[in-house]
C-alpha cells in the first residue's frame, strides 16, 4: 500500500479528508476505452444499418443521415472520451483508507476507510485480459454504493487486492 505522510494525514476531529488520489491508472485503458466505446458504436450502427436495409416504406435518406450522424458523434467520442478520463481518473490507498477519483464529464471523489470495507473483488473480461488490465471493488457500508478502480495492470490489481484485504484485515473497524 502507498503511504503518504501528509497527504492521508488525520484532520481536527480525526477523520480522514477528502483529496485527489496520487496514482493514474494503467496507459493502456486510454486503448481499452477506445477500441470499448468504438465496439459499442459499431453495434449501434450496424443495428441502424439492418433497419435501413430491410425497412421497405419509401426513401432512406433519414436513415443515411441517421447513420452519418452516428458515424460523426462515434469518432468524436472514441478519440476525445478515452484521454479526457485518463487525466481525471486517479486511485491510491493508504493503511487508512481507499482514494478515488472518476468521470470525465462530472468528476467525482470518493474516499473509503479501509476499516468499512467487507468485501475485495478483481474482474477481468475479455477486453481487460487482451489489454492485460483488471479492474478492482471494494465493497464497503456504504450508500454510495461500492468503491471501484478500474484500468489497473493486472500485476498491480492483484497486488491491491491483497494489500486492501489485508488491511481490512488489521482495521479494528466492524465493516458496517
Amino acid at each position: 500500500m502507498t503511504t503518504s505522510t501528509d497527504k492521508a494525514a488525520a484532520v481536527g476531529d480525526g477523520s480522514l479528508r477528502l483529496r485527489a488520489p496520487e496514482h493514474r491508472l494503467e496507459r493502456r485503458v486510454v486503448w481499452f476505452w477506445a477500441v470499448h466505446s468504438l465496439l459499442g458504436w459499431l453495434a449501434f450502427a450496424a443495428a441502424q444499418a439492418v433497419w435501413m436495409l430491410l425497412r421497405d416504406d419509401g426513401p432512406v435518406e433519414w436513415h443515411e443521415w441517421g447513420l452519418i450522424l452516428t458515424a460523426a458523434l462515434g469518432a468524436v467520442h472514441v478519440v476525445v472520451m478515452p484521454p479526457w478520463r485518463y487525466r481525471v481518473h486517479r486511485w491510491e490507498t493508504t493503511p487508512e483508507a481507499i482514494y478515488t477519483q472518476t468521470g470525465w464529464f462530472v468528476e467525482e471523489r470518493r474516499i473509503a476507510p479501509v476499516s468499512r470495507v467487507q468485501t475485495v473483488d478483481s474482474e477481468r473480461g475479455p477486453l481487460e485480459r487482451l489489454f492485460k488490465l483488471t479492474n478492482v471493488t471494494a465493497t464497503t457500508a456504504s450508500a454510495a454504493g461500492p468503491i471501484k478502480i478500474h484500468g489497473l495492470d493486472h500485476a498491480t490489481g492483484e497486488r491491491l487486492v491483497a494489500d486492501i484485504t489485508a488491511a481490512a484485515q488489521a482495521s479494528r473497524g466492524d465493516a458496517t
